[in-house]
Formats: structure tokens, C-alpha cells, sequence
């Protein structure tokens, strides 16, 4: 098996290897490993302590940050408090200026009193109970060998947890689902203790020996844990659902946050009461010795189990599970199930049982392979769960920008704004007094109705995204100079906000080789090439004025008006019938970041030869295709005439929306071309910018209809946004994007908002 070692992360370290309870569902005592049976019954000093200097020892070859260790049984509480302190004693010691140690206990409860939670807060011990919902729920399995009940003991101890002086210690409830449980009252039953996580756990169980289905329902798990859904959304989500929130996350382009769902490599390890390391524990429902590794704390590290075949094979994402699963949609939010729940020794005849045909979430032909290369024996409720899920939140879930145009200048906008102080807090005082005093300045323009505005328009300019992501590069790569060109910046920005706001504020701005550039307004000449200064910028009516600060002399520049000796305005065109127009900016500093070079700066009559035939260029779009007209982009685009550009080819560069890059000799049918491909572009970036419209891209490849090549998800569908709008334009362009919207709505990569976007893409087309 290939790819870098995975470190352990977590480690289950066993302290006893018998309970006081007789659980009927254990996967410990009541499945197939019984190598409990040869178990010392308490974890030794020596097994301890090995297991703590081998810890300590992985985490420091991998310089981990952080380690959890879980103290586990049988019932860990039996070792008693004495080994339980020794336990946490040598590991903390271990690990001391190593790395941090996340120390955990799960435990059944009946033995918890003050004295093992005083231990517990001395050493940060969190704790997790096993409760199975109300006293009838939890009685259906969780009793004493006697058959007596141990829900009050239970009971008892989650109170004891729930106490002021132990409530930090408190890791929340796991709950082990039986389908033959009211959902609603376990649910209500767990929400009323308060706890600050519920993990559901689908009993473990086999191709071979599969989970009960009393009404023969392949969906009986989902249709269960929906009901538990649907209870949990009428209360508010009053406290968080770890397998709820993990498909949440996937859904909508995020992790897995649980080890049974998603595609995360495992990085988990058992340590048993005599030192034997093995695989994760509920290998032992498969079979005798599934989970053993033949590795032990006395004679091996814990690479060497992490190169174990058994747990590689539980680290290789969307490699490591079955082929009928990576053809499945929903994998990514699965994960092809708990890996234990995929064994089989030969295998049932290949169907989810009460179904005919496999389909989604089902083998889709002949019997399970031999071992782990199967779906999961939940394979249907898995696929069920998600999609009931996604069913459920999907208007909601998905970003509004995905919809409108006025949220994704909204939601561009905010990212800015979020990188600008960003920008702020990386400098950490490096700026000096200069950059404190423009921040303060930006802070009293935000704060005042007229200054908001100015700063507004200027923070939507998108080569205002560039300086800022250009600034923050150059800090965390230590650039020569990186710290005053980030300062720099700002104040040309806010003499802009201040310009546009018609303030009389005085704002100071560093110019060099010999010009004075004001982002969305123009260029003024103060002085030759090279000549660098400071000066100091207000608005006055009409117009605004200059003045350097050596003294030499001030200038009045009317604004907005045409250009005059030593001033060059951004220039800008409105279109006829209305819309939103465009700016021809060949003069912003940060405009030089497309993938070809920047043109000349074009002078009047050459701008408005150019501006023209855009103009005639957007009504050629409008004639024929009026709902990608300039309308369509949402605001003001910002053109800048490059060179070397394809006819009909635009460029769009590291910048913030409605910033293109066009060629300055194409034609009006190429420059329609270009501004439809551009505006397309630019759109489908600015979503990507602020919403997750896929997920895992590159996992998989797509074949693009109209170029017959293989392409991740992510091309396919900014390709297929693309010629939506072309083939409206042109119709020979239509060919090969029916399949393009099939392919891309059965790939798994899709999440809630890029569902949302492909069926928008369905209605244009």
C-alpha cells in the first residue's frame, strides 16, 4: 500500500479487561473475538509504563501537536482509582514538553463517585457515559448479569457529572441504537441531561452475522435515526449530534467528524490490559484475532503498527473502500460505512435484505468479497440517512449567494473586509504609526454614513482583493520590503474613500516614481521617474486637491471629469439602456496579475475607441442572449486591456469580482465572446470564493463532453457554467452540455450549494 505513514493520533489503552455489566449487544464479550478471555484482568505497571515512553516517543517523531489517549474496558473504572493515577501519572510525565496530552475515559458510570472525578480534574480526564435513553431503553440491553436494571446508577453518576465542580470534565453520552426504542423518547430522554455531545452508535454487525430488521425494512436504521432528526430540529438543536453534525459538515463541503462516516484515514490504535497492540476494536464482532496485530508496547514502536497492512488499509480514504462505493453519490458523506460493518467470510447473495435490485447505497452485483472490500452491511440506511438529511436542510443549507447576485457582492464584499483585517492583525505593530493612524482613519469612515459609502466602493474594487492578498504573501514569505508596501497601500485607498465621500480630510499618501495613484479614480503626476514623496489628499467640491509635502506646490483636480495635462482618470462607460456599465482601469498597480501581460495604458481617444466597441460588443449580447447581458454580472466590471490573449479569450487574474482581463485588438464578436467567457468566470470564482460548491475534487475524473478528456469535478462544472452562457449566445455551443449537467449531478464531489447551482444551471439551459 502506498502513500506516507499516517501517526496515531488517538489510542485506546485498555486499563481492565472485565465489566459489572452483562450488555447483550458488547461487541467485547458477546462477538466473535473472545481473546478477552486471556486478558489480564488490570493493566500492569510495566504495560504502563512501556506504553507511555512509546507514546511519547511517536509523538515526538512526528512532532504531533497533541495526543489522545482513551481509557477503555471492559469498564475502566474497575482498575480503581489507585491504577487510574498511576496510569495518568506516567503519561503525563511522558509527554511533558512533548506534545499536549488529551486524556479521556469512557465508562458505563456505575462505579463513579467524587473520588475518581477529583482524580479526573487533578489530571483533565474527560468523561463519556454510555446511556441508552430512557430507563426502558437503556434496559433493553444495558443490565446486570442478574437482569437488574442500571439505569439509576446511570442516572446517578451523569448527575454527579452534570455538578458544577465536574461539569468541565463532562465529554457527553454515547448511545447504541436499538430500532425497537421509542426515537423521540430516547432523544428527549439523553437532551434532558444537558450533555454537551450525544453520539448515536450503530450496533456492530457483519455481512455475516447482520443487525435484526424486525419489519424486514432496509432502511430501518435511517428511518430510526431520521425520527431522531426530525425530534432534534423541533428542540432547536439543543445539543450537538456528532453523526448528525458529520453529515451536516459533508453536505456542505466539510470534514467528516466521525471515525463511522466519511472518508478521514483512521489514525486510531488499541493497546490491551497486557500490551498487545492491536487495530481499532470493533474488528473483534468480524472474526477471531481480527483486529491483532502481532505488535506489543515491549518489543515494537508504534510505527511499525502504523505500517501494519490491517491499519493501512483503514487509511486510504476513497481508495480504501469498495468499487461500488466510489460509483456511489453519497460516499462522501459515508465513507462506505464503519470498516468493521464491511466484513464478510463468503458473503449473503449480494442485497440489502427486504430489497430487490441494488441501487443506490446497495452492492450493485454478485455477493460481498471475502474481508473488508465490501459496502457497508448499513449500506442503504447510510445512503438513506444522508439523503434524508440533505432533504431536510437543503434550503437552508445552502449560501445564499449561490442564488443572488446582491448576497455574492455581499458575501465578496465581507471577504475583503475580512482580509483587510486580516492584513491588520498580521502586521501586529510592524505598521508603526502610520498604519495606526490610516486603520483609525478606516475606522471613522466605516463609522460615519458618508465615509461608509466612499470606503464601500472603494473595498469593492477588486484590485483592492489583489493588494490585500499580494501584502499578506509578502508578510508570511518575509519579502524585502513586504511591511511598508503593505502599509502603503491603505492610505491610497482611503484618500479614494475620502475623495469619493467629498470629505475635507486631509489624507496622506505615499506616491513613487513620480505619481500619485488613487485606486478607482486615476494617476497624477507629482515628479520625474523615480521620484518618490508623500502627499496629502482632500475632496473639495468638484473635484479634490494635492499637495506635496516638500511644499512644492498644490494641485486642483476636478473629479469626475476627462483628463488634463499630468492627470489620468479611470475611465467610465455606461451602456445604453441602463445596467451597471464598466471602468477601463489600465493604471491600478495590482492590475498586473493576469496570466497575461497588461497593455499600454491606453490614452483618450484610444479608450474611447475601445470603449466602444465593448459597448457595441454588450449590445450584441443583449440582441442575443439578454439574460447574460451586462446585467447579469451584478456590478460595474473593471476591464484592463492585455496582450497576447486568444480572440474571444478573456483572463481573470488574483482579484476580487468583475475584474477582466480582454484583449485590446478584438473585434466586437470576440470581445462579445470574451465578456460573456469572462463574466462566467469571474462569477463562478467569486461563488468558489465564498461558498463550497464541491468537495474531494481531483478524487475522481469527469469526462468533458464537448473535449472528450477526463477532467476533476471542479473543471467540468466551471466549464459547463461557462458554455451555458455561450450556447445561448451561439448555439453550436450547446453540444455536450446535456450530459455535462447529467454527469455532474450524479458526482459524489457535489454538495448542498453546488446542488443548488447546478439545478440554476438545469433551468438555463
Amino acid at each position: 500500500m502506498t502513500g506516507p505513514l499516517v501517526p496515531f493520533r488517538e489510542v485506546v489503552l485498555k486499563v481492565h479487561s472485565r465489566c459489572d455489566l452483562a450488555c447483550d449487544h458488547c461487541y467485547v464479550y458477546e462477538h466473535a473475538d473472545q481473546s478477552w478471555r486471556t486478558r489480564p484482568k488490570t493493566i500492569s505497571d510495566e504495560v504502563i509504563f512501556r506504553t507511555a515512553q512509546r507514546l511519547a516517543e511517536h509523538a515526538k517523531t512526528h512532532a504531533l501537536p497533541s495526543v489522545s489517549v482513551i481509557l477503555h474496558g471492559g469498564e475502566p473504572l474497575l482498575a480503581g482509582p489507585a491504577r487510574l493515577r498511576r496510569i495518568c501519572e506516567e503519561l503525563t510525565s511522558a509527554f511533558d514538553g512533548i506534545a499536549a496530552l488529551d486524556l479521556r475515559i469512557h465508562t458505563n458510570g456505575l462505579q463513579l463517585s467524587p473520588r475518581y472525578l477529583d482524580l479526573f480534574s487533578e489530571y483533565g480526564v474527560k468523561v463519556g457515559i454510555s446511556l441508552d435513553g430512557d430507563r426502558a431503553a437503556n434496559d433493553r440491553h444495558r443490565r446486570f448479569a442478574d437482569g437488574r436494571s442500571s439505569h439509576p446508577l446511570v442516572l446517578k453518576a451523569v448527575e454527579l457529572l452534570r455538578e458544577e465542580r465536574y461539569r468541565h470534565l463532562n465529554l457527553g453520552l454515547l448511545c447504541t441504537i436499538d430500532i425497537e426504542n421509542d426515537p423521540r423518547a430516547v432523544l428527549d430522554a439523553l437532551t434532558e441531561l444537558e450533555p454537551p455531545h450525544i453520539d448515536f452508535l450503530l450496533p456492530h454487525a457483519t455481512w455475516d452475522d447482520p443487525p435484526p430488521r424486525p419489519d424486514g425494512s432496509p432502511t430501518a436504521y435511517a428511518d430510526w435515526l431520521l425520527a431522531v432528526f426530525d425530534r432534534w430540529q423541533e428542540l432547536g438543536r439543543p445539543v450537538p449530534v456528532r453523526i448528525f453534525s458529520s453529515v451536516l459538515s459533508t453536505l456542505n463541503g466539510g470534514p467528516s467528524l466521525t471515525e463511522s462516516l466519511g472518508l478521514a484515514p483512521t489514525d486510531l490504535v488499541v493497546v490491551e490490559t497486557d500490551g498487545s497492540l492491536e487495530q481499532v476494536d470493533s474488528l473483534k464482532s468480524a472474526y477471531e484475532g481480527a483486529a491483532a496485530t502481532g505488535f506489543d508496547v515491549f518489543t515494537h514502536a508504534f510505527d511499525e503498527v502504523a505500517a501494519h497492512p490491517g491499519v493501512r488499509a483503514r487509511q486510504l480514504g476513497l481508495e480504501g473502500v469498495s468499487e461500488t462505493c466510489r460509483r456511489c453519490p453519497v460516499v462522501r458523506s459515508c465513507g462506505g460505512g464503519l470498516y468493521t460493518h464491511r466484513y464478510s467470510s463468503a458473503g449473503p447473495d449480494g442485497r440489502v435484505p427486504g430489497e430487490g435490485a441494488p441501487a443506490e447505497g446497495a452492492l450493485a452485483e454478485g455477493a460481498p468479497a471475502e474481508g473488508f472490500d465490501n459496502p457497508s452491511v448499513y449500506c442503504r440506511d447510510l445512503a438513506a440517512l444522508v439523503r434524508g438529511i440533505e432533504a431536510r436542510t437543503s434550503a437552508d443549507s445552502a449560501a445564499p449567494a449561490v442564488a443572488d447576485p446582491a448576497e455574492l457582492l455581499a458575501a465578496q464584499e465581507d471577504l475583503t473586509r475580512t482580509l483587510l483585517a486580516r492584513l491588520h492583525g498580521d502586521l501586529d505593530g510592524r505598521g508603526g504609526e502610520r498604519w495606526a493612524e490610516a486603520w483609525e482613519l478606516a475606522a471613522a469612515l466605516d463609522g460615519s454614513e458618508r465615509g461608509a459609502g466612499g470606503l464601500d466602493h472603494v473595498i469593492a474594487h477588486p484590485y483592492t482583493r489583489t493588494w490585500l492578498l499580494d501584502a499578506l504573501d509578502a508578510l508570511h514569505e518575509e519579502r524585502p520590503g513586504a511591511v511598508r508596501d503593505a502599509v502603503d497601500g491603505l492610505p491610497a485607498r482611503l484618500a479614494a474613500a475620502v475623495v469619493r465621500a467629498g470629505l475635507d480630510t486631509w489624507v496622506p499618501v505615499p506616491f513613487r516614481d513620480g505619481g500619485l495613484v488613487l485606486p478607482t479614480l486615476g494617476r497624477l503626476a507629482l515628479g520625474g521617474a523615480g521620484e518618490h514623496g508623500t502627499a496629502r489628499v482632500r475632496a473639495v467640491e468638484d473635484g479634490f486637491l494635492v499637495a506635496r509635502d516638500d511644499g512644492s506646490g498644490e494641485r486642483r483636480i476636478a473629479w469626475p471629469a476627462p483628463a488634463v495635462p499630468g492627470w489620468l482618470p479611470v475611465r467610465g462607460y455606461a451602456l445604453p439602456g441602463g445596467g451597471p456599465g464598466f471602468l477601463i482601469d489600465g493604471l491600478d498597480p495590482y492590475r498586473d496579475c493576469f496570466a497575461a501581460p497588461v497593455a499600454a495604458t491606453l490614452g483618450g481617444p484610444a479608450a474611447d475607441r475601445l470603449a466602444a466597441a465593448l459597448t457595441e460588443a454588450w449590445v450584441l449580447i443583449e440582441e442575443r442572449a439578454p439574460e447574460y447581458g451586462a446585467r447579469s454580472a451584478g456590478t460595474v466590471l473593471t476591464l484592463t486591456p492585455l496582450t497576447g490573449l486568444a480572440p474571444g479569450e478573456p483572463s481573470v487574474g488574483r482579484h476580487g469580482y468583475g475584474a477582466l482581463g480582454i484583449g485590446a485588438d478584438d473585434g466586437v464578436e470576440e470581445l462579445a465572446l470574451a465578456l460573456l467567457r469572462g463574466v462566467r468566470r469571474a462569477g463562478f470564482r467569486a461563488l468558489v470564493d465564498v461558498t463550497d460548491l464541491y468537495a474531494a475534487d481531483g478524487s475522481w475524473e469527469h469526462r468533458m463532453p464537448w473535449r472528450e478528456e477526463l477532467v476533476p469535478f471542479s473543471r467540468l462544472l466551471a466549464g459547463t457554467y461557462e458554455r451555458l452562457a455561450l450556447a445561448a449566445f451561439d448555439p453550436r455551443y450547446r453540444d455536450g452540455v446535456a450530459r455535462a449537467l447529467d454527469t455532474l449531478e450524479g458526482a459524489a464531489e457535489l454538495t448542498i450549494g453546488g446542488k443548488r447551482l447546478l439545478a440554476l444551471m438545469r433551468k438555463e439551459f
